[in-house]
């Protein structure tokens, strides 16, 4: 028979060790191939679009990005200065590079306890979608728009996998999650946009009032009455901020757990955050320093792999190594392409040094799709620890597929729901005669 509650173990109270699962289901080979195919069709994306080389990069290689985040930021400058002369490069590219440095910089900045250095990567980050948006809009719309629509549908099977895995300890097929993650491809896409759709439209009121104040006398005087309902647009839109700042991580493991909608995902995601908002955060930090821990973990193999290859490949080539160095550098930790190669002198050389670019690319791929996978599922699990602590809902419980519910197949991740009870009353009937 089905208890009503859950057994009171020793030091149950404690669910924070259960972040540290996050790993061994990261590592998960499904949830990699997920990553892999969602990292490889945005970077192709970007590839693609960088054949028209816009952002503008001075002699020195200062880029006009570098320029954005700057102390004192003179980018229509730079523009115009080496607008004609300077050399151009893609938005893809810039922020990729300019991304996996102050990523890097920010994990290694944890061991150091450089709280500073830390927010300030942050925040860079941050700045560098604001000029992407600002200096090429119709790039980063389109950009942007294909790589949600990808992290949509990849994501949301990665959460639906990590769902069912912490839940139930079961590991469906890909299919099987690409099929959910399909039927609520919709859910998964407007989640994380509709906040700021809102937000927009509640700024439109302050908007609004700012243009009647160009209005002589009756438009100050207009702004003058009005602001407290100006002040009251902003505090809604300062809560949302922070609802969405702090909550964006649950919304896909809503969707992935309860089946449900967009507006379900962003309500339980701000509930959550608000009702327990210390407990929140004292998983996020959890999460955020075990993955930082991991990560570098992950480098490390990932370069100690590289390196062992080419000491062995190395012992093998004669001639002072002058070939192998000339279609694959040494790999270092802080470089594992191994871009300062010396350039091919013939065409077997070039078509051997290409070859073996896109392999080490893979290995690196696989390394960011495993911080892909790990995001996902570490705040999965704080989804279903948040879900416990507020709600008082079971870690094991699981929302089936509607899909499946409708009449389809079969399916390795559906999950039956326990019977509804009172948390007092008997069983129900059907529970009776079992």
């Amino acid at each position: 028979m089905h208890e009503d509650k859950e057994p009171v173990l020793p030091l149950g109270s404690f669910l924070f060790p259960r972040i540290f699962q996050a790993f061994r289901m990261a590592i998960q080979p499904t949830k990699l191939l997920l990553a892999f195919l969602a990292l490889t069709a945005v970077c192709l994306t970007g590839r693609v679009m960088d054949l028209n080389k816009t952002v503008v990069v001075a002699p020195s290689g200062l880029t006009e990005l570098d320029e954005y985040v700057s102390a004192s930021p003179q980018v229509d400058e730079h523009i115009r200065l080496f607008g004609e002369t300077g050399e151009r490069t893609g938005v893809f590219s810039t922020l990729w590079h300019f991304g996996a440095k102050r990523f890097h910089s920010a994990v290694l900045g944890i061991p150091r306890r450089d709280s500073l250095g830390i927010f300030a990567d942050i925040a860079a980050c941050f700045a560098a979608l604001g000029w992407a948006f600002t200096y090429h809009p119709v790039y980063s719309v389109i950009l942007f728009a294909v790589t949600l629509a990808v992290m949509a549908l990849s994501g949301g099977a990665i959460c639906r996998i990590a769902a069912l895995q912490f839940a139930q300890g079961e590991k469906p097929g890909l299919v099987e999650t690409v099929r959910f993650s399909a039927a609520k491809f919709c859910s998964f896409l407007t989640a994380p946009v509709t906040p700021f759709a809102i937000m927009a439209v509640i700024g439109l009121f302050i908007f609004l009032l700012g243009l009647i104040g160009n209005i002589p006398i009756v438009g100050e005087l207009s702004v003058g009455l009005l602001l407290p309902l100006a002040f009251l647009a902003a505090a809604l839109i300062a809560i949302i901020v922070i609802g969405t700042l702090a909550g964006f991580g649950l919304m896909f493991p809503t969707i992935a757990y309860e089946d449900s909608d967009c507006f379900d995902a962003i309500s339980r995601a701000f509930s959550y955050v608000y009702a327990k908002p210390w407990r929140m955060g004292f998983y996020t930090v959890v999460a955020v320093l075990y993955g930082a821990i991991c990560y570098v973990f992950v480098r490390f193999f990932s370069f100690l792999l590289l390196a062992i290859t080419h000491l062995f490949l190395r012992i093998g080539f004669f001639d002072g190594n002058r070939k192998l160095t000339a279609i694959w550098p040494q790999p270092d930790l802080t470089d594992l392409l191994g871009l300062t190669a010396a350039q091919p002198t013939n065409w077997s050389t070039s078509a051997a040094a290409f070859l073996i670019y896109v392999w080490v690319l893979i290995v690196v791929g696989l390394m960011v799709s495993f911080v892909i996978s790990f995001y996902f599922s570490a705040n999965t699990i704080i989804y279903a620890l948040m879900r416990n602590r507020v709600d008082k809902t079971a870690l094991d419980e699981i929302h089936p597929s509607s899909n499946n519910m409708a009449g389809g197949p079969e399916s390795a991740f559906q999950v039956a729901r326990p019977p509804a009870r009172d948390e007092d009353g008997p069983p129900p009937a059907q529970e009776k005669s079992e």
